[in-house]
């Protein structure tokens, strides 16, 4: 099939994009602060870290504060950031056959939870309530 391609970083961040704008405004307009990063992999600290067995056990990941812990960390340093990793995406959406703009907001809902605090039962109603709003 001459002319298909993987998507691209740019393609995941695109799908990204459309995914936020289908969370519940109540929610984005408080994510501001969060720098969405679209990466091959995630980096070797980060594989160490999570003590992954392969840089395709991580789909995506949060970096920051949540907010519900920033009161109590003071002067901040740092910036929040969502990373979404391309190649563990397009494995997971081969193996499994998701739509992958469902695949996509679904890891991006869950790692904006994280930005929240929120539990995996809010973040599963969160996804309900995107899933919704996109006509899934």
């Amino acid at each position: 099939m001459i002319g298909l391609h993987a998507p691209s970083l740019d393609d995941i961040e695109a799908l990204a994009r459309d995914a936020f704008d289908s969370i519940p405004e109540e929610l984005s307009r408080h994510v501001g602060a969060v720098v969405f990063r679209i990466d091959e992999f995630p980096d070797e600290e980060t594989c160490r870290e999570m003590d992954l067995e392969s840089e395709f056990d991580l789909l995506g990941l949060y970096r920051g504060v949540s907010l519900n812990h920033q009161e109590s960390v003071g002067t901040r340093q740092d910036v929040d950031m969502i990373f979404l990793y391309r190649r563990p995406l397009l494995d997971y959406w081969c193996e499994t056959g998701e739509e992958l703009g469902h695949l996509v907001r679904h890891v991006l809902i869950h790692e904006i939870g994280h930005h929240f605090g929120f539990s995996d039962a809010d973040m599963e109603a969160l996804e309900l309530l995107a899933d919704e709003r996109a006509g899934a």
